[in-house]
């Protein structure tokens, strides 16, 4: 089993470079945003419970995106192989708990992949973003509270990771599969499928 955080703050490229990771590693990807718009989009519980901290740009307790992550690890076959975590974990204590949920399953995470972007970069990102596609949570606001709680809650997780060893620094500005080749550099030598 091959898990594979990718790290970074909103819209440095978290889903398109998991896409590609996907193609190389064959794992299975779990986005948290991705699941979460699922929910609200169907109006389920966890939906409506969802909405009223995204809408504020406020992050979704813990204890819910565990049950999530349990949900989805438990239910697909394909993440036997390994997961990518996109968007989870975002606090130390995200962390500390994902690992005791991997340990209990016989896993680990492998490797923590940090796309570092420039907030004026993500900014932009983001405001074009919600233009293409019209998400409701990317407005100037809302993205600038989005990074507001990045730094304050989420950056500590960088020197955690750093820590175990686990991370490693990708620039997330330029070319996708320029910023591809770096990743897959960091991550070729650890993985053993």
């Amino acid at each position: 089993m091959f898990n594979i955080v990718v790290f970074g703050a909103p819209g440095s490229g978290k889903g398109t470079q998991s896409e590609k990771l996907i193609d190389r590693y064959k794992i299975h990807h779990i986005s948290t945003g991705e699941v979460l718009r699922g929910h609200i989009k169907n109006n389920t519980e966890l939906g409506k419970i969802a909405a009223s901290y995204i809408d504020k740009g406020q992050l979704i307790p813990d204890d819910l995106m565990l049950d999530i992550l349990s949900h989805e690890l438990d239910n697909n076959p394909v993440a036997d192989g390994g997961v990518i975590f996109d968007g989870f974990p975002r606090t130390i204590p995200q962390a500390v708990a994902l690992n005791e949920m991997l340990g209990k399953r016989g896993a680990k995470v492998d490797a923590v992949i940090g796309l570092e972007v420039e907030d004026d970069e993500l900014l932009d990102r983001m405001i074009q973003r919600g233009k293409a596609t019209g998400r409701a949570d990317d407005t100037p606001e809302t993205i600038a509270n989005r990074l507001k709680v990045y730094h304050t809650q989420t950056q500590p997780l960088r020197d955690f990771y750093l820590n175990e060893g686990k991370y490693h620094a990708i620039a997330g500005s330029g070319e996708i599969d320029e910023i591809f080749a770096n990743i897959a550099e960091a991550l070729d030598p650890l993985y053993k499928g």
